[in-house]
């Protein structure tokens, strides 16, 4: 069993407690500055040891930590873990800077710990299926990524207006909370994003002032993209869409499924996987998390990689708010 903390207990936070008992592979502390919310994960999960402070969490043994605060206090409770040998989980995204990741980077290479960004979509099994046949060659050289993604934040989300989500400061708005996992996934399937323009504003959302609505274009190398995502419509999707020279993939989330076409004519062959909720792949990631622990398998996503989405995000955030110019990710 594995000694496991979660920092931060707001609904992503109860999420990891849940799906890290789930895996039956470990016991679960907490630790949170909220008094009331505290007291409440620990009763609904039982669980026995919660603290206020990192600092006082840390007088108890711990292997792996995972930080699910506002993302702008996410290196600095990272550092302060590290520095106690503590392995990581760090929910996305990596940070709203990049101040202090070099650092961060620098301290668990040199300690040897297993560091990891959930990026949670890496976990999903369909879009892993994807991956492989896209990567196995079959379909011919990737040429364009088109995502589309929506959905009723109000429904999904109805705290959105008094949490993280209402100030880029703490790692609000569609760009750092939403099309992050899009483009992340993306970069997993298609390498590096490295140039990008975006178009992003406040178009709906009650109560808040960030923007919820993104038009993105991207270039992975000679791969074109193109993103699109709201976070207001009636139904949820997410589709990514991988055109290649000898035939086209596509991952749709909402239906639980990737499907492909391998020439002009005929239909779309699809591969399914069992129904899934958002409990499901969160304890895939979990597992995975786990298994890196022992030495089985690397992170689904690095520090680097995470390093690479945040340098994507800010990219964005800069052409947005800018003339909506071509910026280079670095």
């Amino acid at each position: 069993m594995h000694r496991i903390l979660v920092v931060g207990t707001g609904s992503i936070g109860e999420r990891h407690v849940r799906c890290m008992l789930k895996t039956k592979r470990a016991a679960v502390g907490i630790c949170e500055i909220n008094d009331p919310l505290r007291g409440e994960v620990a009763e609904r999960y039982e669980i026995r040891e919660s603290f206020v402070a990192v600092r006082e969490a840390m007088k108890a043994q711990w292997d792996a930590a995972v930080i699910a605060t506002p993302a702008h206090i996410h290196i600095p409770i990272a550092l302060q873990l590290a520095g106690a040998n503590v392995n990581l989980l760090i929910e996305k995204p990596l940070s709203t800077t990049t101040e202090g990741v070099e650092s961060l980077m620098e301290r668990v290479k040199k300690r040897g710990l297993v560091a990891a960004v959930a990026y949670v979509y890496r976990a999903h099994p369909a879009l892993a299926a994807m991956k492989e046949a896209l990567h196995s060659g079959r379909f011919g050289r990737p040429l364009q990524v088109v995502t589309t993604s929506g959905q009723n934040f109000p429904i999904n989300r109805p705290a959105y207006r008094e949490i993280y989500y209402a100030d880029r400061a703490t790692g609000g708005g569609a760009i750092q909370d939403a099309i992050t996992h899009v483009l992340n996934a993306c970069e997993w399937l298609l390498g590096p994003i490295d140039r990008l323009v975006a178009d992003a504003t406040h178009q709906l959302l009650e109560g808040v002032e960030v923007e919820d609505t993104v038009h993105l274009i991207s270039r992975h190398g000679d791969v074109m993209g193109c993103h699109s995502l709201n976070q207001y419509q009636h139904a949820d999707e997410m589709t990514i869409t991988v055109v290649c020279s000898r035939g086209v993939l596509r991952f749709e989330m909402h239906e639980g499924r990737w499907r492909w076409k391998s020439g002009p004519l005929g239909d779309w062959q699809d591969q399914a996987v069992p129904q899934l909720d958002r409990d499901d792949w969160f304890t895939v990631q979990e597992n995975a998390f786990l298994d890196a622990l022992e030495g089985k398998t690397e992170p689904l996503c690095t520090l680097e990689q995470g390093l690479q989405t945040l340098k994507v995000n800010l990219a964005a955030l800069r052409s947005a708010d800018g003339a909506l110019v071509w910026q280079t990710v670095e």
